[in-house]
């Protein structure tokens, strides 16, 4: 994409509590204050792509991110797009990276027997918005001994 040093860099997303997704950029490297950047999203390429309803702006006004609600994600590869005003010209983005913060454990359940002095911990995995594989989580686990 030449964009004469206006295409953004460092596009990434963050879901948190199941549903909220921030997304942020970095605006171009010579990218004036009157650049501005729009950013459109949707399940797949061709398929519903609406625009960013709530966009975070720097000190210029320009827009360097958007605030979603209602997120599911799950299993397929979101279509990002933005577009910068000053060349008018699309950049399709396909190195972002989306980042999910997990839901702590529920339910945790400790059943321990005094004769073999074992303890079983178990609990429920997260519910997520974009991560469907259970295996793909990690947890550590802390026992003091009170």
């Amino acid at each position: 994409a030449g964009m004469n040093g206006t295409a953004i860099s460092d596009f990434a997303c963050v879901i948190f509590n199941v549903s909220f997704m921030n997304c942020t950029w970095h605006v171009g490297r010579t990218a004036t204050e009157d650049t501005q950047y729009f950013l459109y999203w949707g399940p797949l390429k061709n398929e519903n792509v609406t625009e960013c309803q709530n966009y975070i702006k720097d000190a210029c006004g320009r827009h360097i991110g958007c605030r979603f609600q209602n997120v599911t994600i799950k299993n397929n590869i979101p279509y990002f797009l933005v577009n910068g005003s000053r060349s008018g010209q699309s950049i399709h983005i396909s190195g972002y990276i989306i980042v999910e913060k997990l839901t702590p454990p529920l339910n945790v359940t400790v059943n321990c027997t005094e004769a073999s002095r074992r303890c079983s911990i178990w609990w429920q995995p997260p519910r997520t918005s974009h991560v469907e594989n259970m295996s793909c989580f990690k947890y550590e686990i802390v026992i003091e001994n009170k």
